[in-house]
Formats: structure tokens, sequence, C-alpha cells
């Protein structure tokens, strides 16, 4: 297992030794690996665990009520999912997939619901779950705009403020970005290409650059 994307993790950030032993054990850590396509979750189902990626992509997605694939979440090395659900223990309406062959640290909450529970794992736990509170706001930042343009725009500035690069590697492909966005592929294509001509970006397949 590799440390180093561990440490990605508030769960484990600078824990190392016996001391990082003991919080994998605290959430009963299980490494697995799934294939391409192969789905973690599906929906109406209880969460019972929530995962760390190690390697690979997962995404977390949901349909509304008039049959609309809405992708909430694009997971890569070093970001956890379903947590809350897992803690909630509810049925959980989300498709969990991955998108390609994947490592994934399965953790379950339980030893968090007992009375003598560990302090400081307790505390990591509550904190990451507020990290997860911004990554949704950042969501809705994006949602909130009126045009692909700044949609775009948006979700550009919040990968560049995270890696303080100005070339970006997203997670999506062409149709997953669309749906992230909440917009048409053609048209998503359509101001891509436009914005190139501008001297905006640049972009091949997911990789992007701002100029």
């Amino acid at each position: 297992m590799r440390e180093d994307i561990l440490q990605r993790c508030v769960l484990f950030r600078n824990m190392q030794g016996k001391r990082l032993k003991e919080a994998l054990e605290f959430f009963h850590a299980q490494e697995r690996v799934f294939r391409r396509g192969e789905y973690l979750h599906h929906p109406g189902e209880p969460l019972h665990t929530f995962g760390l990626v190690l390697s690979g992509n997962i995404q977390v997605s949901m349909d509304d009520f008039d049959g609309n694939h809405m992708i909430m979440a694009s997971v890569t090395p070093g970001i956890t999912f379903g947590e809350s659900l897992c803690y909630l223990g509810q049925e959980a309406q989300v498709s969990i997939i991955s998108v390609e062959e994947s490592r994934v640290l399965q953790m379950d909450t339980e030893s968090l619901k007992k009375e003598n529970a560990d302090l400081e794992l307790s505390r990591r736990f509550t904190a990451m779950l507020a990290q997860r509170s911004l990554q949704l706001n950042d969501r809705i930042q994006i949602l909130s705009k009126p045009t692909i343009r700044e949609k775009v725009i948006t979700l550009l500035s919040q990968y560049t403020y995270r890696s303080d690069d100005t070339v970006i590697r997203l997670p999506f492909t062409r149709e997953a970005m669309a749906t992230y966005l909440g917009v048409n592929q053609s048209a998503l294509s359509r101001e891509l290409g436009n914005m190139q001509k501008e001297g905006i970006l640049r972009y091949k397949n997911n990789v992007f650059e701002i100029l």
C-alpha cells in the first residue's frame, strides 16, 4: 500500500508506523481492486463502507426524478467518497462505479460510534466531512453559472487552484464532463472549440492549458 497516497487524506496525514497501522485497523481498512465498469454500489442499497482511492478513478452519480443522469463526483487517488452515507447507514440513491481499473481502500465507521472511540481519529473524520462540504460548494458554484463558458472557466479555475499549475488533466471524458457541468455534450464541444480559437485555452482530450 502506497503511504504517499494515504498521506494526501486527512484521516492519515502525518501518520507513520504503529500509529498508521492502528488507524487502518480502527477503520477496518481493506484494499480491493475493481475492474473497469465494475459497480461498487447500486442505488437503493445501504452503503456499508466508504472508500479512499489509491489508484484509478471512481465515479459517484445519481439519477434525478426525471431520469437525468448527474455525476456527483469523479474521485481520484488520495480522495475519499461515501463517508456521510456510510456513517448514517441509510439507503443511498447513488451509483458508484470504477471508471478504470482502480485500487480502493474500503473502510467502515463502526468504531466511530463506540463510546471509547479514538478521539483523534473522530476529529479527523469530522474534518474530512467538512472538507467534503467545501467540495460540494465548488460544484454548486459551477451549476449556478448561467453559460457553458462560465461553467468551464469555473471548473478549470478550481482545478488550477488545487494544483497551482496552468496545465490541468481533468478526470472526465468529454461526455462525463458535460454531465458534470449539466450541459449538452455537443454544445460543450462547440464552446470549447470557440474558447480555443479565441486563445482562452488549449486542450487535447482531457488535458487543458489555460492561456
